[in-house]
């Protein structure tokens, strides 16, 4: 092999690995999170586990990134330590569907559908149809699909091109006597582990043992042990992914470890003693991309029958190797569901988002209904739970906005970027109106200590108004929770109802301090009330009109709210509203 031969390898090797990595990606983004909310849900029994994990792995076409999405599940409290050991089992059957895959190019034939069975026949059509989704449609799955189809299309180019470059490879003899050091079974699978963790895929070190077979000179003695190796070499990736992670993340890399070391000794011990005292023939034969794949295949599924029935065995060895310390507690339980490995799929990443800013708007409402109460009858030990709860709220921003931002980052689809957008909106109005829930128990405080109290008439109408506030609050977080666009359209009429009330109530408590029958520090106490509740139904418009943009991208939240002070529906709505929260008939002057 001459230099351009090697440059030809390696440029071969660039675009095998390069166009894995689109194809994953591609195939990840176009799942949107749906595989990995197979994985979270459907781990209760270990053969469903262990079917699924195979299932994703072989969609997504990478062990390592299943086994990672795993570990984020355990870290996050998702997913306990005994339903990830069948996924991890699954996820090593899956990985080999990428060699059956590549085993395809080997396919020889005269025959037009044969022949066509070639990924070096097909991959060319692929290629052009994934270009022409990605230059003309508009639609952001036919996008992704081109991407993938693209991805596939350079790795099975990349794949062509090292097989092409290492073909003058099987007349020099150097080289064929390099191999046959890895028919030691020991230095084989050294050999096949050092590749894989390297590279960080299974998958990749298994394509480029096949494009070695292409020349004619790995016999089997010496793939072997290199396809065993390769399967330890993968655990690699998780176990980087779980440093720093919690202990029962640990233990999940660890029991990925544990599952292929104890396979590949258990396989070639039993393997070996045979061949001993049987030598097997095919062994000296050269190995070609199909044989590959079989072993590889043969591996996995029969590791995965000898110890998917020690399962338990295999996590108490993942639990006593790595112990609970007395110090060790787990803490903020309720923000490890934002676990960076989620971020390399943004979809899922981005529904552990909304379910915890669905807790978010659960918090804040409970603050401020517990603000409210404290108006009426005020008590010190609660005024301290809802302080605590609105700093509760404020972690909540701080762990969303950080997470949020990460998430930014990554390669999204428009539907995905618009719902960072909408969550990051959403979280700083939730924010907010604790901060107004805060504010209420300032004033609960001053009148408690002042002893202050209303007349009859602002008494009823703070009652009409505070029924307001919690009608509009509950519709909010309601629409919010189940992305409901007609009860956020209800939003907005309520929010103007609110508007008005708090200047009627303003307005006749003017007329009270005229006419002696309330006096300016009462009136101060209960203008910062009516401020608070009226900047509350502020920002539950401005969640309301976040989730109708999530239903309509083209809708800007001034100009929506603009045109319907125009819309005769709009003012219907509005009348029809007013008669819930009619306040009380005022006095006639004495």
């Amino acid at each position: 092999m001459d230099i351009f031969g090697v440059f030809s390898l390696v440029g071969g090797l660039a675009l095998f690995l390069y166009g894995m990595d689109v194809m994953g990606k591609g195939l990840e983004k176009l799942s949107g999170g749906r595989l990995e909310r197979l994985l979270e849900k459907l781990t209760s029994n270990r053969f469903k586990a262990v079917a699924l994990g195979a299932l994703v792995t072989a969609v997504i076409q990478s062990s390592s990134a299943t086994t990672v999405m795993v570990v984020g599940f355990v870290n996050s409290g998702i997913m306990k330590l005994g339903q990830a050991i069948g996924i991890i089992m699954g996820a090593n059957i899956g990985t080999t569907m990428t060699s059956w895959i590549l085993s395809l190019s080997s396919i020889e034939s005269s025959n037009f559908f044969v022949k066509f069975l070639k990924p070096s026949s097909f991959s060319p059509i692929l290629a052009l149809i994934g270009i022409i989704f990605i230059m003309f449609s508009k639609k952001e799955k036919k996008k992704d699909i081109g991407g993938i189809l693209i991805g596939f299309a350079i790795l099975m180019t990349g794949m062509d091109t090292m097989s092409a470059a290492v073909k003058p490879l099987q007349n020099v003899p150097e080289f064929t006597n390099i191999l046959l050091m890895f028919s030691n079974p020991v230095l084989g699978m050294l050999a096949g582990m050092v590749l894989t963790a390297v590279i960080q895929s299974s998958s990749a070190s298994v394509g480029i043992l096949q494009a070695l077979c292409a020349t004619g000179a790995v016999p089997f003695g010496t793939a072997i042990p290199i396809i065993m190796g390769q399967n330890i070499g993968t655990c690699v990736t998780a176990i980087i992914s779980s440093i720093g992670a919690s202990k029962n993340a640990k233990r999940t890399a660890a029991v990925h470890l544990y599952f292929n070391i104890i396979g590949t000794i258990v396989f070639m011990v039993v393997f070996y003693t045979i061949n001993a005292f049987i030598p097997f023939e095919f062994m000296a034969d050269a190995a070609d991309a199909k044989g590959i794949a079989t072993v590889h295949s043969l591996f996995n599924v029969g590791a995965t029958c000898l110890l998917l029935p020690f399962a338990g065995l295999l996590e108490k060895l993942a639990l006593f190797t790595i112990k609970d310390s007395r110090e060790d507690k787990e803490k903020d339980n309720i923000f490890k569901v934002l676990d960076v490995r989620f971020l390399e799929t943004p979809g899922f990443a981005l529904e552990q988002c909304k379910k915890l800013t669905d807790d978010m708007a659960r918090v804040t409402k409970e603050s401020l209904f517990g603000a409210i109460d404290l108006l009426d009858n005020y008590s010190e030990k609660r005024e301290k739970e809802l302080a605590e709860m609105e700093g509760l709220v404020d972690r909540y921003e701080d762990e969303l906005g950080a997470y949020l931002v990460k998430i930014s980052s990554r390669n999204l689809s428009s539907e995905e970027s618009h719902t960072v957008n909408t969550l990051l909106h959403s979280i700083s109005n939730w924010e907010r109106i604790s901060d107004h829930a805060l504010n209420l128990c300032d004033s609960a405080k001053e009148i408690h200590e002042k002893k202050i109290s209303f007349s009859s008439a602002a008494t009823e109408e703070l009652g009409v108004f505070t029924r307001a506030i919690k009608d509009i609050l509950n519709m909010t977080v309601e629409a919010f929770e189940y992305d409901d666009i007609h009860m956020a359209k209800k939003v907005e009429p309520l929010e103007e109802v609110i508007d008005q009330l708090n200047i009627k109530i303003k307005n006749r408590h003017v007329q009270r301090l005229r006419a002696g029958e309330c006096t300016i520090e009462l009136g101060f106490v209960l203008n910062d009330i009516l401020t608070n509740y009226e900047r509350v139904s502020d920002h539950c418009s401005n969640v309301a009109v976040s989730i109708i943009q999530t239903g309509d991208y083209d809708v800007e939240a001034h100009e929506y709210i603009d045109n319907l002070k125009d819309d005769g529906e709009f003012k219907r709505a509005i009348e029809e509203v007013k008669k819930n929260y009619r306040l009380p008939a005022v006095e006639a002057a004495k």
